[in-house]
């Protein structure tokens, strides 16, 4: 059984567009687009022989979760985000 799942990405304006024409034009939806494009990355890496690189996430020191941000909400926390970061 095939499983998906929703999540939110970020895409610049100008890629995001180019995205939609080329669905517009090959008759696609921006979803098999955007999956065609990931599937042709990830097989391009997978082929190049080498390991993918370690992934370095960085931490910081804090006090644990911040007021106002809900982890299980994708859109309130991108409200939380852009409010810090205009603020």
């Amino acid at each position: 059984m095939l499983r998906c799942m929703r999540t939110t990405i970020r895409l610049d304006d100008s890629l995001l567009a180019e995205a939609k024409g080329l669905a517009a034009r090959t008759g696609r939806t921006l979803t098999k687009v955007v999956e065609d494009a990931l599937r042709e990355t990830l097989a391009r890496s997978r082929s190049s022989g080498r390991p993918p690189a370690p992934v370095k996430l960085p931490t910081y020191k804090g006090r644990g979760l911040q007021r106002g941000v809900d982890l299980d909400s994708s859109a309130a926390l991108l409200d939380v985000m852009d409010d810090r970061a205009a603020g």
